[in-house]
């Protein structure tokens, strides 16, 4: 299973668009940047044809180890959570 890394993401648009690497690392960094700095206060980031990413506020719960049977708390925390746009699902259900 490959791993793609900020660097190949500068490549591709270093190659495709002629940008130097160092232009096209600050392009890549500015563009995740945005998108944590929206999550972070709250915004959903939408990408038409790719899908949603937004923060759910989980709230403490009590929980159970399934190996031992103890409980125990787990805390309240944000996660970030990506819905699939229906074309994005139909793109992969093709390979």
């Amino acid at each position: 299973m490959a791993t793609i890394t900020r660097n190949d993401l500068a490549n591709k648009l270093r190659d495709k668009f002629g940008f130097t690497g160092a232009q096209a690392g600050k392009l890549v960094d500015l563009i995740f940047d945005e998108i944590c700095e929206a999550l972070i206060n709250g915004e959903e980031v939408k990408f038409a044809g790719f899908g949603t990413f937004k923060i759910l506020d989980k709230s403490a719960r009590i929980a159970r180890n399934p190996k031992t049977g103890e409980t125990a708390i787990v805390t309240a925390r944000r996660v970030t959570t990506f819905r699939p746009s229906t074309e994005f699902r139909k793109r992969v259900a093709k390979k």
